[in-house]
């Protein structure tokens, strides 16, 4: 498992055997089973998450109690309510497993201390960072300026795995349509 998270890093910047196991002692390994919160809705968020395997959800409940997915997170991926995480406040959001799942979760604490320590880690988490960012424009950018299924499409042809993973009320909520629009894009 902690190989996974060495060729995640690896992917983005070169870190040695010993670099490694300094950032790796600052992780806990968690496991979770369908269904688990790793945090939930008014909670604390306390830390961010590195998805070795499984599925979760990032979700939005609204005022009308009517539940939107933000994001999925699988394997090889990081997640968290980042606004908490890095405020250190409730979180506005709960995150849930789709199928047990195992992580690797670093507390707010051990990532400053990480990022003090290593400038390769400054790199790496500036580099992840940035690429969040973009997911994220490109997701809003998308709800502005596709109809649903284009929107649809356009998920399929970059995670074609959640189709197959994630149930179609998950996936519907997810694209902003309806359980009966989205079986009629599959058909």
């Amino acid at each position: 498992m902690k190989e996974k998270l060495k060729e995640h890093i690896e992917k983005l910047i070169p870190i040695t055997d010993d670099e490694f196991s300094f950032v790796l002692s600052h992780f806990s390994l968690e496991n979770y089973k369908k269904n688990d919160f790793l945090f939930q809705k008014g909670e604390k968020v306390k830390n961010c998450y590195f998805i070795i395997s499984g599925l979760l959800k990032l979700v939005y409940d609204d005022h009308d109690g009517k539940q939107h997915i933000v994001s999925f997170a699988m394997e090889d991926w990081w997640e968290s309510n980042f606004s908490a995480y890095f405020s250190e406040t409730e979180a506005k959001m709960s995150l849930q497993c789709i199928e047990d799942t195992r992580v690797f979760s670093i507390s707010f604490k051990n990532y400053e201390k990480v990022l003090t320590e290593s400038p390769k880690m400054q790199q790496f988490f500036l580099k992840k960072s940035n690429l969040g960012h973009i997911a994220s424009q490109n997701r809003v950018l998308s709800f502005l300026t596709s109809n649903a299924k284009e929107r649809y499409e356009q998920l399929f042809q970059q995670y074609p795995i959640l189709f197959q993973r994630v149930p179609k009320t998950l996936l519907a909520s997810y694209l902003g349509v309806s359980r009966e629009t989205l079986s009629r894009f599959y058909s």
